[in-house]
């Protein structure tokens, strides 16, 4: 059944962990670029994150962007001014070239071979950010990505990149006409992710859409297309749907199990606490508290017991055999400090390996 257990001899019911990649910056830090990449990894290594997505520190638009050619800035955003394309000799991600030249001394520091997941943010995401695009702009955006994705694909004795996750937070969001049913942009969208997704499972990587929202349901479409995961709280971990869906398409989920909006943290933990709602101006005082270091951050991330019931709760749904990935929601870079964001990995690894 599938692909995921061919591609990498896995038992059935093991369940891995990942991340979706960002972590805070925090002002002070003094290493080098690479320095705090290689160090932010093996921070999420031994966190116990197995599939850990590079360390994301840089903005996910941008850095995608600044790397095509062909686009110029004006008011109000992007204009495609010439055919899109990959700037000459900048196709490859710094973070992953800063992984793949250190493989050996990363491996070595854990004590095994490391596997990565690596995120590329979606087209229909960066589309977003242009003043003015068409169908065909998804087309070019999709195989402009298919480039940037194959030159940062590898495996290697020490590290490979074993799971690639486009990324579409936009996505299901927007009142766009392109996306009407039926519509050239929908199926022009459609095959540039089967592009992206189709080079990735070239090369022998796992395929995961990262979603914050799945009521547009065009994704059951990509062939190459794999693995699904959005936030906690979307209805498709919940629906009978899904797992029909799923067990049609022969497609797997990556079990999202811990909230990461903060602001939303803030005001779950200070709700139960007061059995009452809490004002905007209440969380604020808590953010203040905690620039102050009054107050410890850590107190807000979920408990390792949630964790473990959002987890069972998926994999009773859906069956181990459908749940090849957990982990938390979306990126952390929105958390107050880099220890709490570290934190949240190992309480979401250690919930992981409780479920079996």
């Amino acid at each position: 059944m599938g692909t995921l257990s061919e591609l990498h001899g896995r038992n059935t019911g093991m369940i891995r962990s990942t991340d979706v990649g960002s972590l805070p910056f925090e002002n002070g830090q003094t290493e080098t670029f690479e320095q705090r990449i290689i160090e932010s990894l093996l921070d999420k290594l031994n966190a116990g994150i197995e599939v850990p997505n590079f360390p994301q520190f840089r903005d996910m638009n941008q850095m995608f962007l600044s790397m095509i050619e062909g686009l110029e800035k004006i008011e109000g955003g992007y204009v495609e001014a010439d055919a899109l394309r990959v700037k000459s000799g900048e196709g490859r991600i710094a973070e992953m070239e800063i992984i793949k030249r250190n493989a050996h001394q990363i491996a070595h520091a854990v004590g095994r071979p490391i596997e990565i997941r690596f995120c590329i943010t979606g087209p229909y995401t960066l589309s977003s950010l242009f003043a003015y695009k068409t169908a065909q702009t998804f087309t070019q955006l999709g195989n402009v990505l298919a480039k940037i994705l194959e030159q940062n694909i590898f495996r290697e004795k020490q590290c490979a990149v074993v799971l690639v996750a486009v990324d579409e937070p936009v996505f299901g969001f927007l009142d766009d006409p392109l996306l009407d049913k039926g519509s050239e942009g929908r199926e022009t969208l459609l095959k540039a992710w089967e592009t992206i997704f189709h080079k990735a499972a070239a090369k022998k990587a796992e395929t995961c859409l990262h979603l914050h929202r799945t009521s547009d349901t065009l994704f059951w479409e990509i062939r190459s297309l794999k693995i699904i995961e959005s936030h906690v709280d979307d209805p498709f971990y919940e629906s009978e749907a899904t797992k029909k869906k799923l067990e049609a398409e022969d497609k797997f989920v990556k079990a999202s199990i811990c909230r990461t909006e903060f602001d939303a943290l803030i005001r779950k933990k200070l709700e139960a606490a007061r059995a009452g709602k809490v004002s905007t101006q209440e969380i604020g005082e808590a953010w203040k508290q905690i620039t102050r270091k009054t107050l410890d951050p850590k107190n807000f991330i979920e408990d390792i017991n949630a964790m473990k019931a959002r987890l069972r709760k998926i994999v009773n749904r859906f069956g181990f055999e459908r749940v090849p990935y957990a982990g938390p929601e979306c990126g952390l870079k929105g958390f107050p400090t880099y220890e709490c964001a570290i934190e949240c990995l190992k309480r979401v690894a250690t919930a992981i390996k409780a479920v079996k």
